[in-house]
């Protein structure tokens, strides 16, 4: 059986929307990145879900802060600013070029410009977005979709972090990586990272894993691995990580990757996918903290009676 309120995703359906909404969020993101200080481990460079698509959050320019917002269900791409102003851009099939200059034009308009690195990481053979005429589909219903999936990826990494006390990541969405995450942390330092990320550099990737973690996300698919999946890794590896027992059914170690996978369709079509993807996280999660000896009694979150309302 399939839940309809999980989305069916097949990437070979909407690759070049994917593709697409790739750079635009690249470009949204790079905004809120050069205006916010910087956060460990890269935080204050990600997107948010919201209950409409995706938002930056506040970004702070000067004495004035703004958000810019992806609207997924009314297909327009909202600037506000503190002080009421509001514009909105459609969502609609054109070159990034043209998205890229009529969203930097706005923000001029609105008293509140911003200059970015103009080209995209984490792929190989950018093209600048000034120049971009090639990532230009925007097929509605599959971005609608696709929102549709990630919110209710969104709802189960919430739960999913809030069982952890340790330092643990907002569930974000990373716009180089073009996926949703959520991250604990054991609280150790860790070793260097070797990086190795198409245009991106060293210094990011040893600062996003300057200490031990334990990390699960959701990739919609891309032209290497075309499937929508559900991803869980260790930085470092514990030894015997990869021979983990973890679930549900369907799961497996996928050594070229260096990381656990769940395709999304299996919990789509679970008769509880919250159940099933809570399943793979805490698994994964209780594997890499158990082989890598994690001080898991001072992580746990402790139990008071009463309800949040009650206080």
């Amino acid at each position: 059986m399939s839940n309809e309120k999980w989305p069916a995703l097949p990437f070979v359906e909407w690759r070049d929307t994917a593709t697409t909404l790739h750079m635009w969020t690249q470009i949204v993101g790079k905004i809120r990145m050069v205006q916010s200080p910087w956060l460990n481990h890269s935080w204050s460079v990600t997107l948010y879900v919201t209950p409409r698509g995706m938002t930056t959050g506040t970004v702070p320019h000067g004495d004035l802060t703004f958000s810019i917002d992806f609207d997924f269900i009314d297909h327009a791409l909202l600037v506000r600013t503190c002080e009421g102003q509001v514009e909105s851009l459609p969502l609609k099939a054109q070159d990034t070029a043209d998205f890229y200059t009529n969203l930097m034009s706005t923000l001029d308009s609105l008293g509140i410009p911003v200059t970015i690195s103009a080209s995209p990481n984490e792929i190989e053979d950018p093209i600048p977005f000034a120049e971009d005429r090639v990532h230009n589909a925007y097929d509605p219903e599959a971005a609608n979709r696709f929102w549709l999936a990630l919110y209710q990826v969104d709802r189960v990494f919430k739960h999913f972090r809030a069982e952890f006390s340790g330092k643990a990541s907002p569930s974000h969405f990373f716009w180089g990586s073009f996926d949703l995450a959520v991250t604990r942390f054991s609280g150790r330092e860790a070793p260097d990272h070797p990086g190795g990320l198409p245009n991106m550099p060293l210094w990011v990737a040893q600062e996003a894993y300057s200490h031990e973690v334990s990390s699960a996300g959701f990739w919609p698919g891309g032209d290497a691995f075309p499937e929508p999946i559900f991803y869980s890794y260790a930085y470092p590896t514990p030894d015997g990580f990869s021979e983990a027992k973890v679930g549900p059914e369907g799961a497996t170690w996928v050594g070229d990757l260096g990381e656990f996978v769940l395709p999304y369709e299996v919990v789509r079509k679970a008769d509880s996918p919250d159940d099933a993807l809570l399943e793979f996280l805490r698994s994964t999660f209780d594997a890499a903290a158990t082989l890598g000896a994690w001080d898991l009694a001072a992580h746990r979150r402790r139990h008071f009676p009463g309800k949040p309302e009650a206080a």
